[in-house]
């Protein structure tokens, strides 16, 4: 099993809709005294599926696509059905665990689900991630924050950000760049 030593890893959480649909979500998730820890916001589509279901898959992808599409409108992935657990995962994820929800902390604005590993499973070769791939999971982080942040803080960062886009990026990167940087220009935000 997988530990994750660090304060907070950006994956996706892929929940089941009431529909049986995946809704891949970009989270921070963290691992404290043995359990997963995911806090959604409240309201939110990922909460209301953890309350409904109990169960999710945490992905690891090197397709910065999927979370940039979160948050501009592209949420449409393929998914698969988990092994153990009555969820689905990210089909083209790197590899994915399997979470059974055995307490939450229903607090506001955030609610915390600790689930319990139930199975793990690698579908293909991490091979590290390029100046790029980071500076869109960083935009994105943004991109969730454009009502939060000073706008100079964020053109600034951006400005930073852009170097590793212009030395790294290839085909999925500015794809997803693109995606972010319409919804800053349409926060109102000259980023140009």
């Amino acid at each position: 099993m997988v530990r994750l030593t660090a304060k907070i890893h950006e994956v996706i959480v892929t929940t089941k809709n009431a529909d049986g649909t995946a809704h891949h979500a970009p989270m921070g998730v963290s691992e404290v005294n043995g359990y997963f820890q995911i806090k959604p916001f409240k309201p939110s589509t990922t909460y209301n599926n953890l309350m409904r279901h109990r169960s999710c898959s945490i992905n690891y992808t090197d397709d910065v696509r999927v979370f940039a599409g979160a948050l501009t409108g592209h949420r449409q992935w393929p998914s698969s059905a988990c092994e153990k657990i009555d969820s689905l995962y990210l089909t083209n994820a790197l590899s994915h665990t399997e979470i059974a929800i055995q307490n939450v902390d229903d607090d506001d604005p955030r609610a915390c689900f600790y689930g319990d590993v139930v199975h793990e499973q690698q579908h293909g070769l991490f091979r590290g991630y390029n100046r790029a791939q980071s500076a869109v999971i960083e935009a994105a982080i943004l991109v969730s924050r454009l009502s939060m942040l000073p706008e100079q803080k964020i053109r600034d960062e951006i400005d930073y950000l852009t170097i590793g886009m212009e030395k790294t990026a290839g085909e999925r990167e500015w794809e997803a760049w693109g995606w972010l940087m319409k919804k800053v220009r349409e926060a109102g935000i000259n980023v140009e």
